[in-house]
């Protein structure tokens, strides 16, 4: 399945040169777009996005915002900005156009992956800092390779670009991590104070029925994204997004106890996209299925 990119609504004023869409690359997406003068809208991005200068100028100004940063560069070519996933004040502003830029687009599976094989640190997609201006060779090499072959498909191409996504994901984490938030341990004395912890898990336990995001989280703890992740991890032993499945499980156990509530709507306030996937997701939880599991109940 091809990933869905927010370039069209982040950038809706620039040209598209090139798109990874219709080349089955499941791993990445990329989009290569020349930029006018212009601010771009607030957005909050679902998946890291990596942005290559591929062609620049000299004579603009870059600004941009974002995790309660603020940073202005010159687009050179060969200058990078990583915006990690969830970073809903994320904000461009350029003075003059911008010939070609390239954008990346990486999803939280690929960083859980890399979790899962190298037993990395809860939530490494949040990790990611949010910097403009940069330059790293590593990832430079990996979007110049992936821009030509966007200009010219070839019979490895998705093996290749495949590949080449994990390998940015790593470099991202190896050196553009949140500082200790790749590491295996960490002091407690920065980890999630008790006042903050529990007014987070109230805002938890208010809108559990709804949508909840790690940026809405973070902004209850007046933390940025991936700095609330890492601290609210170190208190729970376990990442937001986990702990939110799991509120969610346990409200449903409580729903099918009661017996009151057909399954298609106990799914639906858990946030499950069907009755099946839920089905799936109980049975993988608690060994039964949710008629089971309500049967055995009453």
């Amino acid at each position: 399945m091809e990933l869905l990119t927010h370039g069209a609504r982040k950038y809706p004023a620039s040209g598209l040169l090139g798109s990874s869409a219709k080349l089955g690359w499941s791993m990445i997406s990329a989009e290569l777009r020349s930029h006018s003068a212009c601010q771009t809208p607030l957005i909050v991005p679902q998946h890291t996005e990596v942005c290559l200068v591929v062609a620049g100028n000299r004579n603009g100004i870059v600004r941009r915002t974002g995790a309660g940063q603020s940073h202005q560069s010159v687009p050179r070519t060969g200058l990078i900005s990583l915006s990690p996933i969830g970073v809903g004040d994320n904000e461009v502003t350029m003075t003059a156009p911008i010939p070609q830029t390239l954008h990346l687009y990486l999803p939280a599976a690929i960083f859980k992956r890399l979790n899962d094989d190298f037993n990395l640190p809860v939530a490494p997609a949040h990790s990611i800092r949010y910097v403009a201006g940069i330059r790293d060779e590593v990832i430079r090499h990996i979007g110049c390779s992936i821009v030509a072959e966007l200009a010219n498909q070839t019979a490895a191409g998705r093996m290749y670009v495949e590949t080449a996504s994990l390998t940015l994901a790593a470099r991202l984490l190896q050196k553009h991590c949140d500082s200790g938030a790749c590491a295996p341990t960490e002091s407690s004395a920065h980890s999630l104070d008790r006042i903050r912890l529990r007014r987070v898990l109230d805002y938890i336990a208010a809108n559990i029925a709804d949508n909840i995001t790690l940026a809405d989280l973070a902004g209850v703890a007046g933390y940025s994204p991936f700095h609330f992740a890492r601290t609210f991890s170190l208190a729970m032993g376990m990442p937001p997004h986990r702990y939110i499945s799991r509120m969610r499980m346990e409200r449903a156990m409580a729903d099918l106890a009661a017996g009151k509530l057909p399954l298609a709507e106990i799914a639906l306030n858990a946030q499950f996209s069907s009755q099946a996937s839920f089905t799936r997701a109980f049975h993988h939880a608690t060994g039964m299925t949710p008629k089971e599991y309500r049967r055995s109940r009453l």
